[in-house]
């Protein structure tokens, strides 16, 4: 890819197709610093839906120094327009700048002349051509009885009708997974999430290994010093005074009510952020049971939308039975 195309496609972000995809890998292999180029090749895989784009999104918001404005470029209509609307876009634009020709006058006269020299040369070819010269003649020898060819009967099978609507998804397809994230504008809470989910690693265990015994040589301890006596008359004079006037305490009768706390104020504030993507990306990361919460708070939170919910749940329990199995 020469200079001059990088430099068009930044500048014209919106007319990126897929055919070039490639080349902007190769520019991202050779400068892995380029955000910009960086930013287009996320386009890319956006537009053709891979299953790379996730992981994609995460790396390239490591490489991004300001990650608000990554964020507001994937949010952006210039980002999530389709090529192919685009395409169609431009051609109907093409359309409009094409001339058109205003259609010429027939005249009556120049067809009535037509069809007088037509009748006159019909006329003509009459009067030289014998039409019954070109009968043929059929005798009663010449007829020759076709054999009558036994049809048999073919019964017909009936169609059956496949009802392909309810043809059952397995939960993969259901639930969407690997396919592109979308976000919305505002949902940049799911988005940090998903940036911070994704920077978890799981902790491996190592088995507890018993040391082995190593066989150390007894050292000769050296003999500690013995601390140095100090004047401690004046500490005890001191112990003595606080025997002899026998303090007590006494507890306090009134005690100060604690304070309540609002366990359901982090509840309410969680519930406002759940969105679908949230959920989306906590099924991404196998973290089933959060999920299963997401669509219960959304459930909750979209009385309209309940029964789609209920089937992702459904969904998303199968998928997570699948897992333990293998």
């Amino acid at each position: 890819m020469q200079l001059q195309d990088i430099t068009y496609l930044l500048q014209h972000p919106q007319e990126f197709t897929s055919e070039q995809l490639s080349d902007i890998t190769a520019v991202i292999k050779e400068y892995p610093y380029f955000q910009a180029a960086r930013a287009l090749h996320l386009k890319g895989l956006k537009h053709t839906e891979s299953f790379r784009y996730n992981p994609e999104l995460k790396t390239t918001a490591a490489y991004t120094t300001d990650r608000s404005i990554l964020f507001d470029y994937i949010t952006s209509e210039a980002f999530n327009q389709n090529e192919i609307s685009f395409q169609i876009k431009q051609n109907s634009e093409h359309i409009k700048q094409l001339d058109v020709n205003e259609e010429s006058d027939i005249s009556v006269n120049k067809s009535v002349l037509i069809d007088d020299a037509l009748k006159q040369h019909i006329k003509d070819s009459e009067r030289v051509l014998d039409p019954f010269l070109f009968e043929e003649k059929i005798t009663k020898e010449e007829e020759i009885e076709e054999p009558e060819i036994a049809t048999e009967e073919i019964e017909e099978l009936p169609i059956i009708a496949v009802d392909t609507e309810n043809i059952e998804q397995s939960p993969e397809e259901q639930l969407q997974i690997g396919k592109p994230l979308d976000f919305e504008k505002n949902e940049t809470h799911s988005f940090s999430e998903w940036l911070k989910i994704t920077s978890f690693k799981p902790i491996e265990r190592q088995p507890n290994i018993a040391p082995e015994k190593v066989a150390v040589p007894d050292v000769p301890k050296e003999p500690e010093p013995k601390p140095k006596a100090r004047p401690m008359d004046n500490k005890l004079d001191l112990i003595d005074k606080f025997l002899s006037s026998n303090p007590k305490i006494v507890p306090s009768k009134e005690v100060a009510p604690s304070p309540k706390l609002n366990l359901n104020k982090d509840d309410n504030q969680n519930d406002g952020l759940m969105t679908e993507t949230l959920a989306r990306i906590y099924l991404e990361q196998k973290n089933y049971d959060k999920a299963i919460q997401s669509y219960k708070i959304l459930s909750l939170k979209y009385p309209e939308k309940s029964g789609f919910f209920a089937d992702q749940i459904k969904a998303v329990k199968k998928l997570q039975e699948n897992n333990t199995k293998e």
